[in-house]
């Protein structure tokens, strides 16, 4: 059975952190173009009453006070994978580079945005040359990279001229559209879950926060990263900063333990081995408080603490996150994981 403040969170997840998920997947944000979302999330965390400030390269700052002076550190991205305008082609369609890790199946079909230098916004499509197995003998076969695929854009243009004279141009940004879905068993569908589910369970921490006037153990910084599906979106961080968790996606698949319905924590990715120290706390934390969480090995994955480390910083890491099924492709989680994630986070932060 649970108890009332359990029956409260999850009327919390329920009814800010889906609903805010859901914007959060539908504002474009591939890495490096995050302006608007990250005013967004400011500007929530702003509302609740903490101060934020952004960093030079575009990345959010928000700080709480603790109970005591030592700093720790959460983190989560707003970048997701993308791409950008490559070339024009003599028909009028556009050749792509990619923004992020992601295979050429897992786009192929989508629609997308073209987001002009001068703000203009134009709706497309995502194809393989070979588009229609009615033209083409190699529409099963032709090979799928980026030489390969094109973006065909919703708007009467037969060559290069005619797009360049919509105002789009090499270095213009594609985004990827959301799909986003909440099913009434409570899975969460929707492209650009990772990492925007964490956002979502952080802004939910900081709203209840503020609603029960809750105050962490310790000083805390919530860094949003603008850069992480490129690598470096967490290289810098405050330096009075002494650990940091990375709050992004469990990965669900083969070989591996994570559930759509569970924390992951992860003891190592492709980068090495996390804090031993700071992931046996966590493990311990979820045990004492019956978080249904599993301990997995990310071997194709890395974290804004990755980067942060590989910066430099003087820094003792760990890694959570809701399970997500699919990630990079059409990804899916559910609110039980979202749930665990949250309550993990607030084990740690000694406020649950």
């Amino acid at each position: 059975m649970m108890n009332e403040c359990e029956k409260g969170d999850l009327m919390m997840i329920k009814d800010y952190i889906v609903d805010t998920l859901e914007k959060l997947v539908n504002i474009p944000s591939p890495s490096g173009f995050t302006k608007q979302i990250m005013d967004y999330v400011r500007a929530e965390a702003e509302s609740f009453g903490y101060s934020c400030e952004m960093s030079r390269k575009g990345g959010l700052v928000i700080s709480v006070k603790g109970r005591e002076e030592e700093t720790i550190g959460l983190s989560a991205h707003v970048d997701t994978l993308g791409a950008m305008v490559r070339s024009i082609d003599s028909d009028g369609t556009l050749r792509f580079t990619m923004v992020g890790g992601y295979t050429m199946h897992s786009v192929e079909g989508s629609y997308c945005k073209i987001h002009t230098r001068d703000g203009r916004i134009y709706t497309g499509t995502i194809l393989i040359k070979s588009s229609s197995v009615h033209s083409y003998d190699d529409a099963r076969t032709m090979e799928r990279t980026d030489r390969n695929m094109i973006v065909r854009i919703d708007e009467i243009v037969d060559s290069k001229g005619d797009v360049l004279a919509l105002g789009i141009n090499s270095g213009d940004y594609i985004s990827f559209d959301a799909v986003f879905e909440y099913t009434k068993n409570g899975f969460i569908k929707s492209r650009h879950l990772d990492d925007k589910a964490s956002v979502a369970v952080l802004l939910g921490l900081l709203k209840e926060m503020s609603e029960k006037k809750l105050e962490p153990n310790k000083s805390l910084k919530i860094l949003i990263s603008n850069y992480e599906e490129v690598g470096f979106g967490a290289s810098w961080i405050p330096e009075d900063i002494t650990e940091i968790i990375a709050v992004d996606m469990g990965v669900v698949g083969d070989d591996l333990n994570g559930s759509e319905y569970k924390v992951s924590i992860c003891a190592k990715d492709s980068t090495g081995p996390y804090d031993y120290d700071m992931t046996g706390r966590l493990i311990d934390l979820a045990k004492e408080n019956k978080i249904d969480y599993v301990v997995d090995i990310f071997p194709h994955y890395g974290s804004d603490v990755s980067a942060a480390l590989r910066g430099g910083h003087n820094i003792r890491g760990a890694l959570i996150g809701q399970g997500v099924h699919s990630s990079h492709g059409m990804e899916r989680t559910h609110i039980k994981g979202l749930g665990n994630t949250l309550k993990l986070i607030k084990a740690y932060l000694d406020i649950l």
